[in-house]
C-alpha cells in the first residue's frame, strides 16, 4: 500500500524544476536505468548518474512538549500555523535513494522495514515495495551504504523472517558509527535513556541477524563509484551525508542534518530533534553543509523533506537560520 498525496506528487513536478542538470539520456549499466516515473518513487540524473528517491512512507503523531530542544509546542505550533499545517501533528516523510552508477547499483539507507509496514497497516516501511514498483530488484543491488544506525535507516536490510533484503549486496557502514553503537560500555552508559536503550537494541537485532557482516568506511572517502562519504555527526556519533557526482554535476544526499519534521531546524538550526546525541555538534554540522550547498550551489537531497525530497537551500535574510526551496514539506496522511 502506498500513501501519496496529490500535493507530494506535484511537490515532485515542482522540484524538477529547479534542476537544470535533470536529462534523459541513460546511463551504461549492467542493470539499466529505467525510463517510468510513479508516484512512489522519483527519478532524476546527476550527469550519467541515475537517482531514484523511493518512498518508504508518510507518518503524522502527535506533537510532544520535549520534541525539540530549545523549542516550546507554541513556538513549533506558530511556524506550523505559518506554513498553513495542522498544529499539534507532526507529519515525518523518509525517502531513501537507489543511485545506478553504471557499473553499480548503489542502495543509500533502506527505510523503516516490512515489520513497521506491517504494524503501521502500510503507512510506513514501504521502500521494498515501492522499490519493485520502480522495477528495481533487491537481488540486483551490489551495494547498500548506511548513514547512521536509527531504525529508519536499516531496519530495511532485513526482508520478513529476518532475512538478508539485499542477498547479494555488501553492507556498508561507517566505521565511526560502528564504533559507538556495538561498543559494550557505551551500551551501558545509555541505560535509562529511552532513545539510546531503544537504539542499542534495535541496532544489534538488526546486524545480529545478518551476521555483523559489514564493510566500514571511513568520511571523507569515496565509497561506490561516485558517491562520497561527508562526516556529518552530531545526530549521532559517526553520522555520514554523501555527495552523488557525476561530472561537473553533484547533489547532496543530507540525510538527517535535519531530521522529523526536518524543515523546523532548517529554519530553526538552534534548534534540536530530541534524537539528536550531540546537540552542540548537530548544530555546528547543519549550518557548515548548508552553507557548504549554498556555497557551491548544490541541490539537496533531504531523507526527512516531502516526497520526493528534492530541494535547495538558502539562508534567511536576518541570516538566522535557513529555508528550503520550493517549500514542499506540506504532504500529508
Amino acid at each position: 500500500m502506498t500513501e501519496i498525496t496529490r500535493r507530494a506528487t506535484l511537490a515532485g513536478a515542482a522540484a524538477s524544476a529547479l534542476l537544470p542538470f535533470v536529462k534523459t539520456s541513460p546511463a551504461s549499466a549492467a542493470a539499466p536505468p529505467a525510463a517510468t516515473q510513479n508516484a512512489s518513487f522519483y527519478r532524476y540524473n546527476v550527469g550519467t548518474h541515475q537517482i531514484t528517491v523511493v518512498c518508504d512512507g508518510v507518518a503524522t503523531v502527535n506533537l510532544t512538549d520535549n520534541y525539540a530542544a530549545g523549542a516550546s509546542k507554541d513556538d513549533i505550533n506558530k511556524i506550523f500555523a505559518e506554513n498553513h499545517l495542522p498544529t499539534d501533528k507532526v507529519t515525518h516523510t523518509f525517502n531513501p535513494v537507489v543511485v545506478n552508477t553504471g557499473p553499480k547499483l548503489v542502495v543509500i539507507d533502506t527505510g523503516l522495514g516490512p515489520d513497521q509496514f506491517t504494524q503501521t497497516k502500510g503507512k510506513v516501511g514501504q521502500f521494498h515495495n515501492n522499490l519493485t514498483a520502480a522495477s528495481i530488484d533487491r537481488a540486483a543491488v551490489d551495494t547498500v551504504i548506511i548513514s547512521h544506525f536509527h531504525g529508519d535507516h536499516i531496519n530495511g536490510l532485513l526482508a520478513a523472517e529476518n532475512k538478508p533484503a539485499f542477498p547479494n549486496a555488501e553492507i556498508m557502514v561507517p566505521a565511526a558509527e560502528w564504533k559507538f553503537w556495538m561498543d559494550d560500555g557505551e551500551m551501558s552508559k545509555g541505560t535509562g535513556n529511552p532513545i539510546l536503550e531503544s537504539n542499542f537494541k534495535n541496532i544489534r537485532r538488526v546486524f545480529d541477524a545478518l551476521g555483523r557482516k559489514v564493510a566500514q568506511y571511513e568520511s571523507g572517502k569515496e565509497v561506490a563509484p561516485g558517491i562520497t562519504s561527508v562526516a556529518s555527526p552530531g545526530h549521532t556519533p559517526g553520522h555520514n551525508s554523501f555527495i552523488v557526482a557525476s561530472g561537473a554535476e553533484k547533489v547532496l544526499v543530507q540525510v538527517d542534518i535535519t531530521a522529523g519534521a526536518a524543515f523546523l531546524f532548517v529554519k530553526h538550526p538552534e534548534w534540536n530533534i530530541a534524537s539528536d546525541v550531540d546537540k552542540p555538534l548537530a548544530q555546528e554540522t547543519r549550518r557548515k553543509l548548508y552553507d557548504m550547498a549554498i556555497a557551491e550551489k548544490m541541490p539537496i537531497q533531504a531523507f526527512h523533506a516531502a516526497f520526493p525530497g528534492l530541494v535547495r537551500v538558502e539562508k534567511e535574510k536576518d541570516g538566522s537560520g535557513y529555508r528550503w526551496i520550493p517549500s514542499i514539506w506540506n504532504a500529508s496522511l
